[in-house]
């Protein structure tokens, strides 16, 4: 009781004592918000590198016939919402109008499997408005071929705001465009080897164009993705090889249920497609095994990998930037204790030990770390939680953009609190603030009555 009562009085007449306390808040606000700030791009990173592909990928060497059976085996394991097949391209050209062409890869895909694992339904701005499942038919032209276009490759978020005019972008919708794309020319199948189903180029080169209208436009956020276009799957051939009547793939996604052990399943999906392989393609061993099956954690684990030890280095400068609160601690401890030394030579006097002395001090230093960490967390909850309204705010006030989407990506800043994070930081911070008051009360502990007293 004692204890406490000299605490609550040295909070209460030493006003200076705040300054610690501020320290310590600041302290945890600035790396609360930054760590926050740096794992909530890393999330959204690790969520969008599955939007296109899914949770597990399957990337065989070679086109692939016959998936739909392959996706029904895959669907069929347990933790696996939906599986979908892909034709990936690159390399086109889509021609918007007049003196408007834009670079774009493109994949061919099944509309409903597509769209539910890639999680595009409410990215589609009209079918996000309607209750049907996805497709590619375009509204008032029912034999045209559709598309789903990214919001990027068809118009430029506002300078000022970073914003798209979604009323103007839904007017596109049933807009034609024209889609050029190049093939080589392919060897008659009976030409290659009984064991392979792969086309190769005769060496002539054709260019192909394919009239398109824009069945849909789809905005997911993430600005890289919103520059991709949709085609249906049994487009393929006349997009990319016109001269074959094979239907083929050449990725295959799958995504799964959130409670789903991923390594697990991946190993799982190995031994599906190890099997339809040497069974249903008459691949060999040799050829299955150059097959690339990974998760979209991997799939993104280099880069991230650099995005952490970046983050791992800047907590470390702040950290010991932040460490001048130790120094604040220290130098009003040290204050107190020699203006004290009256108040502590009685309490000695009195029967106290060095021990008591000491715990007084370092539990003082231990209230201002749990208050000051606890104001700090509030604080910097508060910030990254509002952190895209100050951003506007600064936006309308000075007139400066901080935030944009084709420098950082997505086009919202991260405003979800990393706790792990949090947990870590208010240990450290109790810690520095024991830690600052040590040699005060090692000092204090040493105070001789008789030499403070004697002239009282």
């Amino acid at each position: 009781m004692l204890k406490l009562l000299l605490w609550l009085r040295y909070l209460r007449k030493r006003k200076i004592v705040l300054l610690s306390i501020a320290a310590v808040a600041l302290s945890c606000t600035l790396l609360i918000v930054v760590s926050s700030l740096f794992n909530g791009f890393i999330e959204a990173v690790e969520r969008t590198s599955a939007l296109l592909e899914g949770d597990i990928v399957i990337n065989p060497e070679g086109i692939v016939e016959s998936s739909e059976l392959l996706l029904e085996r895959l669907e069929r394991l347990p933790g696996v919402q939906t599986a979908a097949a892909f034709r990936w391209g690159s390399g086109g050209l889509l021609h918007l109008g007049e003196g408007n062409v834009r670079p774009v890869f493109y994949a061919c895909v099944e509309p409903v499997r597509g769209a539910k694992l890639s999680d595009l339904k409410a990215s589609l701005l009209r079918a996000a408005a309607s209750a049907g499942v996805p497709d590619f038919e375009v509204p008032g032209y029912p034999g045209d071929v559709g598309a789903w276009v990214g919001i990027g490759l068809l118009a430029e978020p506002d300078e000022k705001t970073d914003e798209y005019d979604f009323q103007a972008v839904k007017k596109m919708i049933g807009r034609p465009v024209v889609l050029t794309t190049g093939s080589w020319e392919l060897k008659d199948p009976g030409d290659l080897p009984e064991d392979s189903d792969e086309v190769r180029p005769t060496g002539d080169f054709k260019r192909i164009t394919t009239q398109l209208r824009i069945a849909d436009v789809f905005f997911t956020g993430h600005y890289w993705y919103d520059q991709f276009i949709y085609l249906p799957l049994e487009e393929s051939n006349r997009i990319l090889h016109p001269k074959t009547s094979r239907t083929a793939v050449n990725t295959v996604g799958i995504r799964l249920s959130q409670a789903a052990d991923v390594e697990k399943l991946k190993q799982q999906v190995q031994e599906v497609w190890s099997d339809f392989a040497k069974k249903k393609l008459g691949w060999g061993e040799e050829r299955i095994n150059r097959t690339v099956i990974y998760t979209a954690q991997q799939n993104r684990g280099m880069g991230l990998e650099i995005i952490r030890k970046q983050m791992r280095v800047l907590m470390l400068i702040l950290g010991v930037i932040c460490s001048v609160g130790v120094l604040l601690v220290f130098c009003i401890f040290y204050m107190i204790v020699i203006t004290r030394q009256k108040d502590i030579a009685i309490i000695k006097s009195c029967g106290a030990g060095n021990g008591s002395i000491v715990s007084i001090f370092l539990g003082f230093g231990l209230c201002i770390g749990i208050v000051g960490s606890a104001l700090g967390t509030v604080l910097g909850y508060l910030v990254i939680r509002n952190i895209n309204m100050f951003e506007n705010w600064i936006r309308i006030i000075f007139g400066l953009k901080i935030w944009r989407s084709s420098v950082y990506v997505f086009d919202k800043i991260p405003d979800e609190v990393d706790w792990s994070w949090c947990c870590w930081i208010i240990l450290a911070a109790v810690a520095a603030s024991m830690l600052g008051a040590l040699i005060p009360s090692i000092v204090a502990a040493g105070t001789k009555p008789v030499d403070i007293l004697r002239y009282e």
